[in-house]
């Protein structure tokens, strides 16, 4: 059971002006192709953790995301329509790990809604506790 004060400080992480400030390249400049945020439960903050060139794959975004803690990423996909149309979305992926401490999912769980409102622009959101839930497949499949 958590005490109100360890409830309220899980809810209440501050996100560091470098999330907002790189989120805002990626989607307007398209400088990344993902950034991974953590949270610094020390500092009580969400942080930029790493940042993926607009030449890495899906694959090299999916291996940064540590197998055993959780965190908050960014991916920005692009991909043709059935039309011929280049298009891109941006993902939001909060990663759970089944395998992560009870604790970071209760903090991740309780901080995300308020760190996804401060990313405008995220066009989709995925919860994923295991590769699978996050394949490419399943990526194609939520972005048209």
């Amino acid at each position: 059971m958590l005490s109100y004060s360890q409830a309220n400080a899980a809810s209440g992480m501050a996100v560091h002006d470098e999330c907002k400030l790189k989120f805002l390249e990626l989607k307007a400049k398209r400088t990344y192709r993902f950034i991974v945020f953590k949270i610094e439960e020390k500092q009580k903050q969400v942080i930029v953790e790493k940042l993926g060139d607009p030449a890495q794959s899906y694959e090299d975004f999916a291996k940064s995301l540590p197998a055993d803690e959780c965190r908050y990423a960014v991916y920005d996909f692009d991909f043709l329509t059935p039309e011929n149309v280049q298009k891109s979305r941006i993902f939001f992926i909060a990663w759970s790990p089944d395998t992560s401490r009870v604790r970071s999912k209760m903090i991740y769980a309780s901080s995300k809604d308020r760190f996804k409102r401060e990313l405008d622009g995220i066009q989709v959101e995925l919860q994923a506790t295991d590769p699978t839930e996050m394949g490419l497949d399943v990526i194609k499949s939520r972005a048209s």
